[in-house]
């Protein structure tokens, strides 16, 4: 069997906000709370773990998407008025980038993060 991540605990300033944004804008499954956590589960092996927290440092948060899934969430993140950007450093411009023959954007989360969709996957030259 292939190691897979099972789950991660992403802080957040309100973690029900937080579970419901990534329900809205992703379309992941909404789990519930499972003890001071809200869970969502991304896909059959990964789930977030949402926690309150009072501080906190930014994480960037890349989730591969198709074609078609690039094209609805970006909709999604238009018609909620969010600000969008073609990197992380220009994440409100209000481009996408087309890196490596497909397209990727960034924006932030109600708690700050730094969120990438992307639909090609980095290429990395072999070491």
């Amino acid at each position: 069997m292939a190691i897979t991540l099972n789950h991660t605990i992403v802080p957040s300033r309100d973690n029900q906000t937080s579970a419901d944004f990534y329900c809205d804008l992703f379309g992941f499954e909404y789990l519930g709370e499972f003890s001071h956590f809200i869970v969502v589960r991304v896909n059959d092996t990964l789930c977030l773990d949402f926690d309150n927290s009072d501080k906190f440092e930014s994480h960037h948060y890349a989730f591969k998407v198709t074609e078609q899934e690039f094209d609805e969430i970006l909709s999604r993140l238009q018609a909620a008025h969010l600000k969008y950007g073609s990197g992380p450093s220009e994440a409100e411009n209000m481009q996408i980038n087309h890196h490596y023959g497909g397209r990727g954007v960034y924006f932030r989360d109600p708690s700050g993060h730094l969120l990438e969709i992307l639909t090609v996957d980095y290429e990395i030259p072999p070491h």
